[in-house]
């Protein structure tokens, strides 16, 4: 086959797969994709995903240094663990009870993502740069004020009849715990960005 044959048929074979893109083009349209609204699907899958990360990092971060102020590692757990269980957590040592809390902890903090990533990806997505880390750092702080003083300070005691985590817990721990998390889901931000795949959209490569 000669060359230009073969340029023939190449070119004849872009226009065919040209025309079958346009034509699926519409039909996901007419399904309502790409979404106009919120994907709640992606922002829950990657605001759980990204939520356990951050709250992983934030509890690994808060171990490591609970011994550089005379903490036993676990104790940001064990004083958590006082709203369901009262003192009693406060005496626990290494077990199946620290384990569950630390689960505790990773599921909240991926709860906690979801609705960060919503905010940071569907309300605020055109906020960029320095201003985008400021926002993170808000919510973070913003995350630990309603926690501790709209939520805790009331509930702990109606339940408990003891507030031990606004009373044990040093203010500047709690805060640099939510920056901790609110910074790690503004890293994972650029790997959960969505970006909808509409046929026709691609670009047919050359050929040499």
């Amino acid at each position: 086959m000669d060359a230009k044959t073969r340029n023939e048929l190449i070119a004849q074979h872009r226009r065919a797969i040209e025309e079958l893109e346009t034509s699926a083009a519409a039909a996901p349209a007419e399904r309502g994709w790409p979404p106009k609204g919120p994907y709640w699907l992606w922002h829950v899958l990657v605001g759980l995903m990204l939520g356990g990360l951050a709250s992983m990092v934030s509890l690994v971060a808060n171990v490591a240094g609970a011994p550089w102020f005379g903490r036993r590692p676990l104790e940001l757990i064990r004083v958590y663990l006082t709203f369901p269980m009262g003192s009693r957590a406060l005496e626990q040592e290494e077990g199946v009870v620290l384990f569950i809390g630390c689960l505790l902890y990773l599921i909240t903090g991926a709860l906690y993502g979801v609705l960060f990533h919503f905010l940071m990806t569907f309300v605020f997505p055109r906020i960029l740069g320095w201003k985008r880390f400021l926002l993170a750092s808000g919510l973070g702080l913003g995350l630990w004020i309603v926690n501790f003083y709209l939520l805790l300070s009331w509930l702990q005691p109606l339940l408990q009849g003891d507030n031990w985590i606004l009373r044990l817990v040093p203010p500047w721990v709690a805060a640099a715990t939510h920056l901790a998390f609110a910074w790690t889901l503004l890293a994972g931000e650029s790997w959960g960005r969505f970006e909808a795949w509409v046929p026709g959209r691609n670009v047919v490569g050359e050929v040499s």
